[in-house]
């Protein structure tokens, strides 16, 4: 999967690589909307890996390109046709350039394999002690994310202090799905029965867009994710407030009709809220009000399109489980203001 980028991009890539942009589109990169996801803005130690390992077989690329077609042109021009002029005389077996067109290749070739061996060994090494370690599991059409150290478990929005090892392990519930952060680099198969891993270090407070790169039914497309890169202070905030439970509703206001609604439309039934339900079919709600977006990363986390989800999940995202509840719309804001005061 390509994508081209948009100005914000273009000014953030490093000056020595932007000439690059132009060309990677031109070569038929498909552009990923006003939030693009590019590889070429590494943002963790394996994504810099990868990042020089590419540069250093482009500069081969490059050295073979223009000696080919070097000598393809002067061949061109050297032995065009013009009129009267003889025709040139064929050479039969030549030895020292059949030597040389079998060994030149060859060297290129190690010299490419060496660095790539090198880089495949440097980022597939097992994670150290003290590494964080995250449980991935993707479903459809979401991601859930659990920290078995931390007792904490959410949803779309990958919290990860900076400059720490993390040790992700990934698996799927359902059907075969692909993990794909590109500012993080690489590309990890998730796939059901089965665990892979990726470790990197992220090395930059940022906020990394990604989604789902292996089809898996009608919502591949909306299966989207973020990486919240924090430094260790905030990270441990983060942490804090996700341990502490589900936030309480005051007496008599429309968030505790809300929370009965919650109970009484079922939701329990799929969805983990505090100590209320345990429920693991549909993604964590316990802090949903203090995520960014809703629906698998589809829509931003606001009363608006928080309505618009819950009153017909099917139309919103092609293939949701969650069916429309038909909820009266005294119900339904109701239902709105409890969730956002889940934080």
């Amino acid at each position: 999967m390509t994508e081209c980028w948009d100005s914000s991009t273009f000014d953030a890539v490093s000056r020595d690589r932007r000439w690059l942009l132009p060309l990677l589109c031109a070569a038929g990169a498909a552009c990923g909307g006003p939030f693009p996801q590019s590889s070429l803005r590494p943002r963790s130690d394996f994504a810099g890996a990868i990042d020089r390992l590419f540069t250093d077989i482009f500069w081969w690329a490059v050295l073979v390109f223009i000696l080919v077609e070097g000598l393809l042109l002067f061949i061109i021009v050297r032995y065009r046709y013009r009129e009267g002029a003889p025709t040139p005389k064929p050479t039969h077996g030549h030895t020292l350039l059949e030597i040389a067109w079998t060994l030149a290749p060859a060297l290129i070739l190690v010299f490419i394999a060496v660095p790539t061996m090198r880089t495949i060994f440097a980022t597939q090494t097992d994670s150290p002690a003290g590494a964080l370690r995250v449980e991935v599991v993707a479903h459809q059409w979401w991601w859930e994310y659990r920290y078995p150290e931390l007792g904490v478990v959410t949803a779309n929005e990958l919290h990860l202090p900076a400059g720490r090892t993390v040790a992700l392990a990934l698996t799927s519930a359902d059907v075969i799905h692909s993990f794909w952060a590109p500012g993080l680099g690489g590309k990890r198969d998730v796939i059901p029965g089965r665990t892979n891993r990726l470790v990197l270090r992220p090395d930059s407070v940022d906020t990394l867009l990604g989604q789902c790169a292996e089809f898996c039914g009608a919502s591949h497309a909306n299966m989207r994710l973020r990486v919240m890169v924090e430094a260790e202070p905030a990270f441990q905030a983060w942490v804090g407030r996700q341990q502490a439970g589900a936030a309480s509703v005051a007496k008599g206001s429309l968030a505790e009709q809300g929370q009965q609604a919650f109970r009484r439309y079922g939701c329990v039934g799929c969805h983990t809220m505090g100590t209320m339900s345990t429920a693991i079919i549909g993604p964590n709600l316990t802090h949903l009000g203090s995520r960014m977006t809703i629906a698998g990363g589809l829509f931003p986390n606001d009363s608006v399109h928080l309505t618009r989800w819950i009153a017909d999940p099917p139309a919103e995202k092609p293939g949701s489980i969650m069916p429309n509840m038909h909820v009266p719309a005294g119900d339904l804001a109701a239902l709105i203001a409890y969730l956002r005061t889940m934080r």
